[in-house]
C-alpha cells in the first residue's frame, strides 16, 4: 500500500500573494493618479508581502525535508 503524502496547507502563501498583488496594484494606481502619500503605503505593503511569501515557502520546504529525514532514520 502506497503511503499518502502529508498535505501541508501553506496558509501564508495565498495571503502574501494577495497582499503583494494589492500592493502592486496600489503602486500603479497611485502613480497614475499622482497620489504620493498612498503610494508610500502601497509600496510598504508590497515590501512586507514579498518576503512573507518567501519565508512561508522556506518553512514548508524545511518541514518536508525534516519529514523525509525522520522517515529515513526510522527505516
Amino acid at each position: 500500500m502506497a503511503e499518502k503524502k502529508k498535505l501541508r496547507c501553506p496558509l501564508g502563501v495565498p495571503g502574501g500573494i494577495i497582499a503583494a498583488l494589492i500592493g502592486l496594484t496600489g503602486v500603479v494606481v497611485n502613480i497614475v493618479n499622482f497620489n504620493w502619500y498612498e503610494l508610500i503605503t502601497a509600496f510598504a505593503l508590497l515590501l512586507v508581502a514579498l518576503p512573507f511569501v518567501r519565508v512561508t515557502m522556506m518553512v514548508h520546504n524545511a518541514n518536508d525535508r525534516l519529514d523525509e529525514l525522520e522517515k529515513k532514520s526510522q527505516q
